[in-house]
């Protein structure tokens, strides 16, 4: 029985790794663009790219950005993001103006990892977050400009008015290539 669950395993494994397979000009080649935008579930406070909204007993916050990159060669791009957002709760009451820069590997052109450091300036704060971010997923290419990417990824704090805040999340990312 096991000798068949492997077998199965390598015969799916191959067969995705072949339908992913990309020629000379594909999603994740040099010189293509790459325009995301994610749902961040456990974001850290500021420091947020993508969309998210929540509230919990009156207490509200959201976010809206996104990131775009650049393949300086195949299955690497250099990466930016921007967002905008605020919190309106007992503790905060402000408006927040985040970033990221950072690089995005896509192992054998569907699996991809992420390295950044991300920022945000907070109004009224002594100290802004900053976090270095590392972060998986797989990639499921829809044709041949738009991506699903659900992914795991870790937020680690970089400041002392943070510390406490690492933070996991999960995200589904949503992007365009061309």
């Amino acid at each position: 029985m096991r000798k068949i669950i492997l077998v199965l395993v390598v015969v799916l494994t191959s067969s995705l790794v072949n339908a992913q397979e990309k020629k000379g000009d594909g999603q994740t080649s040099e010189g293509k663009w790459l325009i995301e935008v994610n749902t961040g579930f456990g974001t850290p406070m500021g420091a947020n790219t993508g969309f998210s909204y929540s509230s919990t007993n009156g207490d509200s916050v959201y976010n809206i950005g996104a990131e775009a990159g650049y393949f300086v060669v195949n299955d690497l791009a250099v990466k930016v993001g921007l967002g905008y957002g605020g919190m309106n709760t007992d503790i905060f009451d402000t408006n927040i103006f985040s970033y990221k820069i950072g690089a995005k590997y896509y192992i054998v052109s569907m699996f991809p990892v992420q390295v950044d450091y991300s920022g945000a300036t907070m109004k009224d704060e002594p100290e802004d977050p900053s976090y270095l971010g590392l972060q998986a997923g797989y990639a499921w290419f829809l044709g041949s400009n738009v991506s699903i990417e659900p992914g795991i990824r870790y937020n680690l704090s970089l400041n002392n008015n943070y510390s406490d805040q690492d933070t996991f999340q999960v995200n589904v990312g949503f992007a365009l290539h061309f």
